[in-house]
């Protein structure tokens, strides 16, 4: 079924094998830089200093490095502390955190390249933090994993299925005031419809075959905290039995979550093997593309919780 009288949106919003291929290799080289600006950042930041707007930097430099890069995706968000809780922040010379261990680290960026776009967040303890923000963060995990592992009907729309990433939120009293997720383009807008992940009635689409979608939740504490962690799926074909055919969501992030800022006894034994499996794959999948300094530290990154 097709709710949109244009037919160029419909067809850019189903991505075909191709454009899937591709993709799947752009956010592979797009994350191996993004890897060696974050280890940069995590290795130097005590010792010199580095500020926001330096982060922003740290990573379009590293990704400047792949062949096929165009610029980025859309403003990078690097946001310290309680600049995290701003969705949308935007640090500037008279506005920019310098670095400290203290809280976290929220990175929300991408890359345009001849093969495809990215976007990708990921929120970094930086030293310490507390046992909210401690709970928060695993809690945006739980949101992540429930949505990603969901397996719904044909004609499901990303309106339906928006209150699975809210309910272990919803269970806490919790919620964020934005949409879960959004269409990527394929060398094209960063924010695609007409597929999404929504309260709005205005996502009430069913999902098709080669869709992708973001999967972003986050918890946003005005004046304490922000944290957001974002992959990106593609629908794919489950099974088909006697009650339909049935689909599910292929995750093409790959790229470590602060196993630090998890509490392991607030997640189940499923969201346990879905955070070790998927750090498993990350850590195969990223791997060979890193030398032996590289690689020690993603595999402290990616061990096993």
């Amino acid at each position: 079924m097709i709710h949109n009288k244009e037919i160029t949106t419909h067809l850019k919003a189903v991505k075909n094998d191709i454009e899937i291929q591709n993709t799947k290799e752009c956010y592979l080289n797009d994350f191996v830089a993004l890897l060696k600006g974050f280890k940069y950042i995590e290795e130097n930041f005590k010792e010199t200093p580095i500020t926001e707007l330096d982060v922003e930097d740290i990573i379009k430099n590293e990704r400047s490095k792949i062949d096929g890069f165009k610029g980025v995706s859309f403003d990078t968000i690097a946001g310290h502390k309680d600049h995290a809780a701003l969705m949308h922040f935007k640090a500037n010379e008279k506005n920019t955190y310098t670095l400290d261990s203290q809280g976290f680290l929220l990175v929300d960026s991408g890359g345009q390249y001849l093969n495809g776009t990215t976007d990708i967040t990921r929120t970094f303890s930086l030293g310490n933090i507390t046992p909210e923000q401690k709970k928060d963060f695993t809690l945006v995990l739980k949101s992540v994993i429930t949505l990603s592992r969901a397996k719904f009907l044909k004609g499901t729309t990303g309106y339906k299925l928006d209150m699975l990433a809210r309910y272990p939120l919803w269970l806490e009293g919790l919620d964020y005031k934005c949409g879960t997720g959004h269409g990527v383009g394929f060398f094209l807008n960063i924010h695609e419809g007409p597929q999404g992940f929504s309260v709005r009635k205005s996502h009430d689409l069913p999902l098709e075959v080669g869709m992708n979608l973001t999967i972003e939740p986050g918890i946003y504490k005005e004046g304490r905290h922000g944290i957001r962690t974002e992959n990106t799926v593609i629908v794919k074909e489950a099974f088909t039995n006697e009650n339909g055919t049935f689909y599910e969501f292929e995750t093409i992030s790959f790229f470590p979550i602060d196993i630090n800022s998890i509490d392991p006894t607030l997640l189940n034994s499923d969201e346990l093997e879905w955070i070790n499996s998927y750090h498993t794959t990350t850590f195969n999948k990223l791997s060979p593309y890193l030398n032996e300094d590289e690689t020690n530290w993603l595999r402290e990154k990616t061990k096993q919780i």
